[in-house]
C-alpha cells in the first residue's frame, strides 16, 4: 500500500511539473504572437519587443525552477547555476551575443540616433532602417542594407546627421595668381545659387603650388544631404568656369605643352529642361529608409494619441454633467478615428514594402 501511495505521490509531482512547463511554453507562445501582432499595427518597436520577450523567457525559466517539486537544496543549488551563468556571461559580454543586447541596450537609453536619420560610423554612411536588441540596420548610397553589430556602435564614433539641418562643404585648390576676394565671391555664389543658408567660405591650407578653399553652407532637409554634396560640387564647376577662373594645378603646363595663355574651361553648354535635379533621389536610394522614418514617427504618433485617448476616456468617466461627458465622447470618437487611420496607413504601408521587395 505504502508503495501505491509513494507512486502516486510521484505521478502527481511529475503531472505537476509537467503542467507548469506546459503553462509556461504556452504563455512564452501567447506573449510572441500578441508583441507580433503589436508590431504589425505598431511598427518601430522591434527592440522593445526582443527585449520583453526576453525578459519573460527568463521569468519562465525562475517560475518553473521555483515551481518544480524538487528537493529545496537542488532548487538552490540550479539558481546558484543561473547566477554563475549570468555572471560569467556578463563578463564575457564583450565578445558574445549578450554584449551586443547590453550595447542595444546602452543604445536605445541614449537615443542620439532614431530610424531614418543619416549617421556615419567608421566607414560606414547611411540612414537608419532598423534597429533592434542586437544590431542596428543601415541603407547606404548604393541602396543596399548593412547590419551593423550594437557593440560596434557601442565602441566606435557615431556621426548623427542633425535632422534639424547639416553642413554640407566641398574643397577646391587653385592657384597663387587669382585673388582670394574673386575666388570667394564665385564660391559664394555657388553656395547660394544651389539656395545653401548662412554660405561662407574659409582658406584650410596654403599649399606650395596652390591655395585650397572650403565652400560650406546650411542645408536644412538633411535627407538630401548626397544629393547636395553633388550640386554643390557642380555649382561651383560653373560659377569658376563662368568667373574665368580654370581649376587645374598650376603644374599642368609644365607637364604638358600647352600655349601658356589658353585656358581649360569647357563651352558653356545649355543644361537640358528634363534633366534631373538631384543625383540622387531619397525615394529610390533611401526607400526602405524613407519607409523606417514614415513608420517611426506613425508610432510616436500612435503613443500620444494612446495617451489622449487614455486622458479622454478618464474624463469620459469622471463627467458630472451630461455636457461635459458628451464633449469628452466626441474627443474619444475623434482620437479612436485617428487612431484607425494611423492603423491603416501602417498596413498600406508595410503591403507597399513588400510588393516592392517580392
Amino acid at each position: 500500500m505504502d508503495h501505491i501511495l509513494n507512486l502516486l505521490v510521484s505521478l502527481k509531482s511529475v503531472i505537476w511539473g509537467a503542467a507548469l512547463v506546459a503553462a509556461v511554453i504556452i504563455v512564452l507562445g501567447i506573449v510572441s504572437r500578441f508583441l507580433q501582432k503589436n508590431a504589425a499595427k505598431m511598427p518601430g518597436r522591434q527592440f522593445r519587443n526582443q527585449l520583453t520577450m526576453s525578459a519573460v523567457s527568463f521569468g519562465g525559466l525562475l517560475l518553473v525552477i521555483l515551481g518544480l517539486p524538487i528537493d529545496p537544496t537542488m532548487r538552490g543549488q540550479l539558481l546558484s547555476l543561473i547566477g554563475i551563468i549570468i555572471s560569467a556571461a556578463i563578463a564575457l559580454s564583450s565578445s558574445t551575443i549578450l554584449g551586443n543586447a547590453m550595447a542595444g541596450i546602452m543604445l536605445k537609453t541614449l537615443r542620439n540616433f532614431h530610424s531614418g536619420d543619416f549617421i556615419q560610423v567608421g566607414d560606414y554612411l547611411g540612414r537608419v532602417t532598423e534597429r533592434g536588441l542586437f544590431h542596428t540596420e543601415i541603407q547606404t548610397a548604393d541602396r543596399d542594407l548593412v547590419t551593423l553589430p550594437n557593440m560596434f556602435l557601442a565602441t566606435t564614433p557615431v556621426t548623427v546627421v542633425r535632422s534639424s539641418g547639416t553642413i554640407v562643404s566641398a574643397t577646391v585648390s587653385l592657384g597663387y595668381d587669382i585673388p582670394h576676394t574673386k575666388i570667394e565671391e564665385l564660391l559664394l555664389k555657388a553656395a547660394t545659387g544651389i539656395e545653401l543658408q548662412d554660405a561662407f567660405v574659409q582658406v584650410i591650407d596654403l599649399g606650395d603650388f596652390s591655395v585650397n578653399y572650403r565652400v560650406a553652407g546650411l542645408l536644412e532637409e538633411s535627407k538630401k544631404l548626397l544629393s547636395y554634396r553633388s550640386r554643390l560640387r557642380v555649382a561651383i564647376l560653373d560659377a569658376l568656369h563662368r568667373g574665368g577662373v580654370e581649376i587645374v594645378s598650376p603644374n599642368f603646363q609644365n607637364l604638358r605643352d600647352y600655349d601658356p595663355q589658353k585656358n581649360f574651361i569647357p563651352a558653356p553648354v545649355r543644361a537640358k529642361k528634363d534633366q534631373p535635379v538631384d543625383a540622387a533621389p531619397i525615394d529610390v536610394v533611401f526607400d526602405k529608409a524613407e519607409v523606417a522614418e514614415t513608420l517611426s514617427a506613425i508610432s510616436m504618433e500612435q503613443s500620444e494619441l494612446e495617451g489622449k485617448l487614455k486622458e479622454a476616456s478618464q474624463a469620459v468617466k469622471d463627467a458630472k454633467e451630461d455636457g461635459e461627458k458628451e464633449k469628452a465622447e466626441k474627443q474619444v470618437t475623434l482620437l479612436e478615428g485617428k487612431l484607425e487611420e494611423l492603423a491603416k496607413t501602417v498596413v498600406e504601408t508595410q503591403e507597399k514594402e513588400k510588393d516592392k521587395n517580392d
